[in-house]
């Protein structure tokens, strides 16, 4: 029962290890947020630019995130956030594509 006495020494959401990690919250922000509206663009055929390039922005992100990431609540909402943006670029392709519609 010594462990219930033990204060929680966590730092923050993300920051298991009890330090802070700025960056890598960065990039699980963005990644999330691309991702997100890659997913929700790419249910609409006409905004197939957005959601490609937000996808494909979005899995660039998240990789490098989880090339740095230090802890598994990072890893855990950057694979949400790559998971959301690869759907979304490839119906965002399917639908047109980076430049479909602009180069004829």
């Amino acid at each position: 029962m010594a462990q219930a006495l033990r204060p929680n020494t966590a730092g923050g959401l993300f920051a298991t290890d009890g330090k802070s990690h700025p960056l890598q919250d960065t990039l699980l922000a963005v990644t999330l947020v691309l991702g997100i509206t890659s997913f929700i663009t790419a249910m609409f055929h006409h905004l197939h630019l957005l959601s490609s390039w937000t996808g494909l922005v979005g899995i660039l992100t998240g990789a490098y995130g989880q090339w740095i990431s230090v802890t598994t609540r990072e890893r855990f909402g950057l694979v949400l956030g790559l998971g959301a943006a690869a759907v979304g670029f490839f119906l965002g392709m399917a639908h047109g594509g980076l430049f479909g519609g602009l180069v004829d």
